[in-house]
């Protein structure tokens, strides 16, 4: 269950039949903030930290239900955006979580480390650069060894950088978004695959880029549609095993992708104004999604991309 710091404070209890607590209603036109941002640019990888106004992640407005009790997971990308929204909301619903991250992103990830601990859980912070074959499987092993075991992978992290025109798009450039994107992937699915037992859930996080993608994001949406394809892939592959497979589509997402070289200082201003809401989403908006996908109660559900983009974009 997820509920803005608002919404929480106006939950009344209204007496029915089950005598349950009711949440009131939120206009999500309004529920977070509009463009016009203020222009801001940072280095990539960027930090959460530093943007304005701050993603919410869920820090305080996320609330669980034990719906992920003894599970253990790893979420490359934990330290901000999505991956950082579905390691909080993990911790809260029960799960034990290891965070990956680049070195860069060490106050980012200080945070979640202990948001992840005040919910009574174990953290493992393992910082690495994901375009290293070998880092990967040792991301892998460490996690195991710091969780005592793994049965959820999240694998988030992603690179994205825009490009006017391909001529602009150096080799060293494209070859790194494919290997934050691709080839990590890759590489610790088939790590942590020999070790993880019937019931465990893989989730990929691809884009509405998959299925529109702009002009100036030419290599990075390649990776999310070749994401949309291998969640789909594996899930065949896997079923039989008793794993599950899907991914998730966001739309524009208020996350440091975007002000760390993903999109012109220009389209920062106005990021999301296209949306029929208005605005982009929060990545707590999707944290629940993480979860979902993740629970037990999803069993039948695999090799399904599960999309949040405010009205725009598929699926």
């Amino acid at each position: 269950m997820v509920l803005s710091s608002n919404a929480a404070a106006q939950a009344q209890s209204q007496p029915g039949s089950s005598g349950v607590r009711r949440q009131g209603l939120e206009d999500p036109r309004s529920k977070y903030p509009k463009p016009p941002f203020a222009q801001q640019q940072q280095p990539w990888p960027g930090l959460a930290g530093h943007m304005d106004p701050r993603p919410d992640h869920g820090e305080i407005s996320y609330v669980g239900s034990g719906r992920l009790a003894g599970r253990k997971a790893l979420i490359t990308g934990g330290d901000s955006g999505m991956g950082r929204a579905a390691a909080i909301a993990y911790a809260r619903e029960g799960a034990d979580v290891a965070i990956n991250y680049l070195p860069a992103e060490e106050s980012d990830a200080r945070e979640v480390i202990a948001l992840i601990r005040e919910a009574g859980r174990k953290a493992v912070a393992i910082p690495g650069d994901l375009r290293d074959e070998a880092f990967c499987r040792r991301l892998v092993e460490e996690a195991l060894s710091g969780l005592g075991g793994l049965d959820i992978v999240v694998c988030n992290a992603g690179r994205q950088q825009a490009r006017g025109s391909i001529l602009d798009l150096s080799t060293e450039d494209f070859d790194a978004t494919m290997k934050t994107n691709i080839y990590a992937p890759f590489w610790i699915i088939k790590a942590a695959l020999p070790h993880l037992p019937p019931g465990s859930a893989i989730i990929g996080t691809t884009s509405e880029q998959a299925y529109d993608p702009s002009p100036d994001l030419y290599d990075y949406a390649q990776t999310k549609a070749a994401t949309m394809n291998y969640v789909k892939s594996l899930a065949k592959q896997l079923g039989p095993k008793g794993i599950r497979v899907n991914g998730v589509a966001p739309g524009p997402v208020w996350t440091p992708l975007q002000i760390s070289g993903g999109a012109t200082e220009g389209k920062v201003v106005t990021f999301g104004a296209t949306t029929p809401l208005g605005r982009p989403g929060q990545p707590v908006e999707l944290a629940g999604i993480y979860v979902s996908l993740a629970e037990n109660s999803g069993s039948f559900t695999t090799g399904n991309i599960h999309g949040a983009a405010g009205g725009q974009g598929n699926p």
